[in-house]
């Protein structure tokens, strides 16, 4: 991290961490961030569900929900980008505040409900991006829709179009029920209404699943065998999560989901659980607290093809995703890796 991003996510901790955020954002389109440009090379190349990746590390969905900043986004160093959440009609999210800082433990928990201006919106975003690494839409539903599962199918006949791949979030837990679509029955029809509306799009889209990493063993099962059976191009593993396991902060009681440092482990399991699920036959993103090179490392160890980060990017700024990419390149080096894929699930057994 360079003074100049040190001193400005120092002034911005001192704020509330929405309007934060909010101002992050604004300094990114107004060029007031230094952006790396492209990190890649012969290990980092990456091919994950038809997708070319200049490296294997993403920003996750939430950074830019509205994908207002999608030209600088991409330049600041991933290998590929998730805007969203998205849902067909605009909505305001659950009421502030709802997005809280947990520093000591490098962590957050947001209650943001879906908050976006709606597929019509973020579809003319996404139609005047620039070219560059592959633009992927979170999906979500309407918190008062009747028919959620409909939701998913609208947003991506809307977006899909613009994006590279879709992303279908039935893991948040910040809308009431939602999570109630990941049981068996629920996600086999939501898929197969969501892969309808990709088959129809003009170029048709690899398809995403992100899951809860708050999930048994029996639901994994279930996830894995609809997954495969639906067609599913990738499963993300996971979303953030309703536990408090050993947090000390005192915004530990606040609800949302928790993200960052103290998820890590739990999303972790999850990771190489599903890579023995799948018997590795569905290519795995990981997300869940990755803040160093090693972290991601681990993750692709335990199973994961890509990676992901958001939380991290609060604490450390924008310039962590190139310093991630980097480092994955020694570690990949170091180990006798040519390339991602040969590293992939390599260390599973020890998440087992």
């Amino acid at each position: 991290m360079n003074p100049v991003e040190r001193a400005g996510l120092g002034l911005l901790r001192r704020i509330d961490p929405e309007r934060s955020h909010g101002l992050a954002l604004r300094a990114l389109r107004l060029g007031l961030v230094r952006l790396p440009g492209p990190v890649t090379g012969p290990r980092l190349q990456t091919r994950i569900a038809g997708l070319t990746l200049p490296n294997p590390v993403g920003l996750a969905a939430g950074f830019d929900k509205n994908a207002t900043a999608v030209a600088q986004v991409s330049r600041a160093g991933f290998g590929f980008v998730e805007v969203g959440a998205a849902t067909p009609r605009p909505q305001p999210g659950n009421p502030r505040p709802r997005l809280f800082r947990l520093t000591e433990e490098r962590a957050v928990i947001n209650r943001f409900g879906f908050n976006n201006d709606g597929a019509d919106v973020i579809a003319d975003r996404l139609a005047a991006r620039p070219d560059g690494v592959p633009v992927g839409l979170n999906l979500g539903a309407n918190k008062t829709s009747d028919r959620r599962a409909a939701d998913y199918a609208r947003v991506l006949e809307t977006c899909g179009p613009f994006i590279d791949f879709a992303t279908v979030n039935v893991s948040s837990p910040n809308t009431e029920r939602l999570r109630d679509l990941q049981g068996r029955a629920a996600l086999g029809g939501l898929l197969e209404g969501v892969m309808r509306a990709r088959d129809a799009l003009p170029r048709p889209v690899p398809v995403f699943l992100k899951i809860a990493p708050d999930l048994d063993d029996n639901d994994l099962a279930d996830i894995a065998a609809v997954a495969r059976s639906c067609g599913v191009d990738a499963i993300v593993a996971t979303n953030t999560t309703t536990a408090r396991d050993g947090l000390r902060s005192p915004l530990a009681g606040e609800a949302g989901g928790l993200s960052g440092a103290p998820l890590f482990a739990r999303s972790t399991r999850v990771l190489a659980r599903l890579s023995q699920l799948t018997d590795a036959q569905v290519p795995l993103i990981g997300v869940g607290g990755i803040g160093s090179p090693e972290e991601a490392y681990a993750k692709i160890t335990a199973g994961a093809s890509a990676v992901q980060l958001y939380t991290a990017l609060v604490f450390r700024g924008l310039s962590l995703a190139a310093d991630i990419a980097r480092g994955l390149d020694r570690l990949l080096k170091r180990d006798g890796f040519e390339n991602v894929a040969q590293a992939t699930a390599t260390r599973r057994e020890e998440w087992l």
